[in-house]
């Protein structure tokens, strides 16, 4: 019973983050890649603009990497001269279910938004 209702709090809190998230951009991110891609747009300094499909999986990269971070997963490595942030693994990750591993990226990136944007999702 314990894990069905952290399992509900986990979705409860990230309905309410996706909310918040609409009323920032006026359009609310359709699933976990869309914040990964926002997260990735935001750490990356350059604001909104057109990306391809490889940059677009490198903004994923970059935001799991430095959601991952607060869990001393990856450390910064360094920016490379066009100002892409690199990430080093410090850790190996945990072998995880497709569902394990969704969940463990959902609460880092709600402790990203808390910690990064003090944004409240309690």
């Amino acid at each position: 019973m314990a894990l069905l209702k952290k399992d509900l709090d986990l979705e409860r809190r990230w309905s309410k983050l996706l909310s918040g998230l609409h009323d920032i951009f006026g359009k609310k991110p359709s699933d976990l890649n869309a914040v990964l891609f926002i997260i990735g747009v935001q750490e990356l300094g350059k604001g909104p603009g057109h990306f391809s499909k490889e940059e677009k999986q490198d903004l994923m990269h970059i935001a799991v990497c430095k959601v991952l971070s607060f869990s001393d997963f990856y450390t910064l490595d360094f920016i490379d001269q066009d100002g892409w942030p690199h990430w080093k693994l410090l850790k190996k990750l945990p072998h995880l279910d497709s569902a394990e591993q969704e969940k463990m990226l959902k609460i880092h990136v709600l402790d990203y938004f808390e910690d990064e944007f003090e944004i409240d999702i309690k």
